[in-house]
Order: C-alpha cells, then sequence, then structure tokens
C-alpha cells in the first residue's frame, strides 16, 4: 500500500513538474512576440531567429554541461531504472542528490526539462536588450556560454546551495528567480548594452531622447498576455511538487499572487504613465504587468493577495522610472527587459525581506555575488566576442535593417519600399 501511494505521487509530482515546464517553454513565445512587436518592422526576422535559435542553444548547452554544474548532474545522465516499477529508493536519493527534500519526488527528466526552460528564460532577457543592432551570430556565441556556464555556476550557489567558490554559503532567499533567472539576465543585457552602444538617432546632441517606436504593438500585447500565462507554470512548478494537501493550497496562492502582482503592475504603470505623459502608454502598461509578475516572483508563496497587488504595483512603478532613467544614461534598450528584469528584479528579491521572513543582508549579499559573478564575466566574453567577430553590425546595415544583412529575408516583404 505504501509503495502504491508513493507511485501515485511520483506520477502526480511528475506531471505537474512537466506541465509547469512546459508552460514555461510557452514563455519563450510569449519572449519572441513581445521583443517583435517593440522593434521596427525592418528588424523582426532577426529578433525572432534569435528567440527560437537562443532556446534550442539554452537546452543543448544545459544537457552537454549546465545541469551538471548547477545539479551535479547525477540524476538526469546516469538515468532511473523504471522498467518493472518505480526504483524508490533510488529515487529518493536521487531527489535528495540533487538539492531537493525526501517529500519531492518526480523523475530526473522531468526535473531537468523544467530547469533547462528556465535557462532560456535568463537568455530571451539579453535578446530584446541588444535587438536592431547586433550580429546574429555574436548573440549566439553568447547563449553557449550563457547557458552553459555563466548561469549555471550562479544557479549552482543559491538554487543547489553549493559553497561561492568554496569562500561562504549565501543565506538567500528566491522562490522562483526574481535574481536567479531575471536579474541574472538583465545583468547579461546590461554588460552587452554597454559595449554594444546605442542605436543611431536614438539620442540626440543636447540629450534629447527620440522615440523609435516598435512595429506591431497587437503582436507586444499578445507576447504579454503568453508570458503572464507562462509564468503560472514558471511560479508555480516552482512548489517542486504538487502532492497534499498543504503543497495543493501553496500552489493555489502562488497562482492567486502570481495574477495579483500582474494586475496590480500592470495598473500602477498605467497611472504613472498617465501622470508623466498625460496619455496611457500601452508600451509602459505592458512592462508594468511584467514587472508586476518579476516583483512577486521571488517570493509568490507566503504572501497574500492584496500584498502580492501592492508588491506587483511597486515593481509597475519602478519600471516606469527605470526606463526613463536609463534613457537619460544613454543606455539604450528597445524592450526594456533592464528595467523589467533588472531593476524589479533587485526590487523583488528585496520584497522577501520588507515582506516576508529574510534578512536584508543575506538578500543584499546574494543580489550583489549573483550581478558582480554575471556582468563581470559577461562583460568579458562579449568583450572576447567582440575583439574576434565585431558584435555590432555596420552602419548602413542598421540602417537598412538586420533583416536582411543577417538572415537574407524580410518579415513583412510586401510592405517593402524596396
Amino acid at each position: 500500500m505504501e509503495n502504491q501511494i508513493f507511485e501515485l505521487q511520483y506520477a502526480l509530482d511528475t506531471f505537474y513538474f512537466l506541465i509547469c515546464g512546459a508552460l514555461v517553454m510557452w514563455m519563450a513565445a510569449g519572449f519572441a512576440m513581445l521583443e517583435a512587436g517593440l522593434v521596427r518592422a525592418k528588424n523582426t526576422t532577426e529578433i525572432l531567429t534569435k528567440n527560437v535559435a537562443l532556446f534550442a542553444i539554452a537546452c543543448t548547452m544545459y544537457m552537454i554541461c549546465g545541469y551538471e554544474l548547477m545539479y551535479d548532474g547525477g540524476f538526469f545522465l546516469s538515468g532511473v531504472e523504471t522498467t518493472g516499477g518505480i526504483d524508490v529508493a533510488g529515487a529518493l536519493a536521487a531527489s535528495a542528490e540533487n538539492g531537493f527534500d525526501g517529500d519531492s519526488v518526480y523523475s530526473g527528466a522531468s526535473d531537468f526539462f523544467f530547469q533547462v526552460v528556465f535557462v532560456a528564460t535568463a537568455m530571451s532577457i539579453v535578446s530584446g536588450a541588444v535587438a536592431e543592432r547586433m550580429k546574429l551570430w555574436a548573440f549566439l556565441v553568447f547563449a553557449v556560454v550563457m547557458t552553459g556556464f555563466i548561469y549555471p555556476m550562479e544557479g549552482s550557489w543559491t538554487w543547489n546551495g553549493d559553497s561561492v567558490f568554496g569562500l561562504f554559503e549565501l543565506d538567500y532567499s528566491d522562490y522562483a528567480g526574481s535574481g536567479i533567472v531575471h536579474m541574472a539576465g538583465a545583468a547579461a543585457a546590461l554588460a552587452g548594452v554597454l559595449i554594444l552602444g546605442p542605436r543611431k538617432g536614438k539620442y540626440g546632441a543636447n540629450g534629447q531622447v527620440n522615440a523609435i517606436p516598435g512595429a506591431n504593438l497587437p503582436l507586444a500585447t499578445l507576447g504579454t498576455f503568453i508570458l503572464w500565462m507562462g509564468w503560472f507554470g514558471f511560479n508555480g512548478g516552482s512548489t517542486l511538487k504538487l502532492g497534499g494537501i498543504a503543497v495543493s493550497n501553496e500552489v493555489a496562492n502562488v497562482f492567486m499572487n502570481t495574477n495579483a502582482a500582474a494586475s496590480g503592475g500592470l495598473i500602477a504603470a498605467l497611472i504613472v504613465a498617465r501622470i508623466i505623459f498625460g496619455k496611457a502608454d500601452l508600451t509602459m502598461a505592458l512592462n508594468g504587468a511584467l514587472a508586476g509578475l518579476v516583483a512577486i516572483t521571488a517570493d509568490p508563496a507566503s504572501q497574500s493577495a492584496f500584498v502580492s497587488t501592492i508588491i506587483g504595483a511597486i515593481g509597475g512603478t519602478l519600471v516606469v522610472f527605470s526606463i526613463l532613467a536609463l534613457d537619460k544614461m544613454k543606455i539604450d534598450d528597445p524592450v526594456g527587459a533592464i528595467s523589467v528584469h533588472g531593476t524589479v528584479g533587485i526590487f523583488g528579491v528585496l520584497a522577501v525581506a520588507i515582506f516576508g521572513e529574510a534578512s536584508f543582508s543575506g538578500q543584499i549579499v546574494g543580489l550583489l555575488t549573483i550581478f558582480v559573478w554575471v556582468f563581470v564575466t559577461s562583460i568579458i566574453v562579449w568583450l572576447v566576442i567582440k575583439a574576434i567577430m565585431g558584435i555590432r553590425v555596420s552602419e548602413e546595415e542598421e540602417f537598412d535593417g538586420v533583416d536582411i544583412s543577417e538572415c537574407g529575408m524580410e518579415a513583412y516583404p510586401e510592405f517593402s519600399s524596396k
């Protein structure tokens, strides 16, 4: 009887893990649509190529070395023999080896699948920030290093509990990755943007900021809704299991709070944009919803719906001011990724100390460790790539659009003026 109950829990937890992983994988479509809508039409094909290619690269690199670096990878790489029944002792032992408590039981393959789509999410953040002027193959080379080494290393210090280079262990709380995934992706993006420079015509000689509107706001809105939906798997799957009344209630709370924070972020960003610009700015509203989602990701389980709405609203407010501040500093981010995932990711991690039980010192040390590691290593990788093959397209190619120079085709050929 005990074996049957265990097998049922094993099946349920594995199935839940896989479904949540599939939802997170669907976020790749959300990033692709959001970014394609917020860039100019002449750069659409290249941004879509980057998003679909980075997902494949992330999955492959995490299989080759990333999972081994982050979780010692033994469970997935060696596998668990299930013919004729589940190896109960092996499953429990492998679960413990991978840094999870003995009550969380699921197949190693499902764990790998759930973790790998998080890697792709972190890399997707970089894509939009460097859009419209980066060489496609330079970006893909960076994706190899980011997904195979940079991200897995900081993940091993945080979610796997390894000591940082053997020096100290982090006292850091981050439920689903406001810092580990989102701020890390933004740090890599910031490093790339600083080396790459702004798009031509974005900033005037007297500090003027020139708006460069996206080509397809319906597509950007669709992308935001896809990301909103996928976030239920992102946060919900981070319970790591479903079996049991207490865990089921926790999952329901996570879903409720995730939705509440996104709503609060959108409303706040819309109101702040109305106050500042005198208009309802759709792009700020979309980024506000995403900011709310990023803000609650560090602690979606223990908060109430009202507090989650407040956390999301603060994130939505922050993202508007962050986008404006980065523009004043001439840091050109076409989709606002650094603000959404970086600025608000930092707030999300600190919110665990403000509204929860984590310590400020532990959260700050964790944030600094992640940021310094990802930013410094990314700077080095970007500079090496720049020295070897260059990272920026020519001025003429940027003017004509990178679709033709990098991909040889246009996304909307029937509307071409040529």
